[in-house]
């Protein structure tokens, strides 16, 4: 255990964790949760015919999420080391700031996200993305 906590990391954490609990969310309040949180008029009418591919992809990226959130935390020292946490954390930053970045291009695929989804998403990921830079860049040389 370290000598102090690097705060960077916990709330990179924290906020990846909030993040999954939003996916997980949409899969149990389904349609109208989805819809509050910016999903298209697409997303919301499969949904209602009963289609599970937006449920499914909000666990994949909840479950991902969670997973991303447990390297923070063990990249800060507050749980068990896990392995390839640096692999790990740089593939979450990179991921996020091509999320951020990229939505222009992604806009086309979904249709229906309202232009506030894809700006605050957007933002959000690309804070996630700096938030876990600074902390995995203040323990880099701690890191196996």
């Amino acid at each position: 255990m370290r000598e102090f906590v690097n705060q960077y990391l916990v709330a990179a954490a924290f906020t990846t964790f909030v993040a999954a609990l939003l996916h997980y969310a949409c899969i149990i309040w389904g349609a109208p949760l989805f819809r509050l949180l910016g999903a298209g008029d697409a997303v919301v009418a499969m949904l209602n015919r009963g289609h599970t591919q937006p449920l499914l992809m909000a666990a994949i990226v909840g479950t991902a999420l969670l997973l991303c959130s447990a390297y923070a935390l063990s990249a800060a020292g507050l749980i068990l080391v896990l392995p390839l946490r640096r692999v790990v954390l740089l593939g979450l930053i990179a991921v996020l700031v091509v999320r951020g970045l990229a939505f222009p291009w992604l806009k086309p695929f979904f249709v229906g996200n309202s232009d506030v989804f894809w700006w605050t998403s957007s933002a959000i990921c690309l804070m996630l993305a700096a938030v876990h830079a600074i902390g995995l860049r203040q323990v880099w040389s701690e890191l196996s």
